[in-house]
């Protein structure tokens, strides 16, 4: 019981960090690269480029690229968005959770298939959104949806790294 009420401490204490440091940032969608990178353009003109939290989507030469990139341009070009954001990572962008009038798009390209839940970064996530994203993943892959129609989908942070 002490180690389950530790762990809960812990995620607690990381949920409430995360909140307490993420900054929101409203703009319109003008860009979309790929099935997780757009290009917002806040009111004072600045276009931050923003890579989606807690998702890793297929590569442009990747199967299934190409239509994760479609479904995610498909939901947020032109829109108006919030991004919370609570770091930039080394190429500059903001790494953010994108919500359309409140809807989670990172969380909808992982329920359409079209995205893995990024594991290996979860931890940045608050508990709620592991949860979700990891229990999307796992629906989309039984229910054989976009990418997880593959016998053997080849994740993106692999892809990255063939010679």
């Amino acid at each position: 019981m002490r180690i389950k009420f530790k762990s809960m401490a812990t995620s607690l204490a990381l949920c409430l960090a995360l909140q307490a440091h993420a900054d929101t940032l409203l703009g319109k969608v003008i860009n979309v690269a790929d099935g997780d990178t757009i290009t917002v353009l806040d009111d004072t003109h600045t276009q931050h480029k923003i890579r989606l939290t807690g998702i890793d989507a297929p590569e442009k030469r990747q199967a299934f690229g190409n239509v994760s990139k479609q479904s995610l341009a498909d939901m947020v070009a032109g829109q108006s968005v919030t991004v919370e954001w609570v770091k930039t990572d080394r190429y500059g962008r903001k790494l953010g959770k994108v919500l359309l009038a409140g809807l989670d798009c990172n969380l909808v390209q992982v329920k359409r298939g079209l995205a893995w839940h990024y594991k290996q970064y979860q931890k940045e996530q608050l508990p709620t959104d592991q949860q979700s994203y990891a229990a999307a993943e796992i629906e989309a892959r039984s229910a054989k949806l976009g990418l997880w129609r593959d016998a053997d989908p080849m994740p993106p942070w692999e892809f990255r790294h063939k010679p």
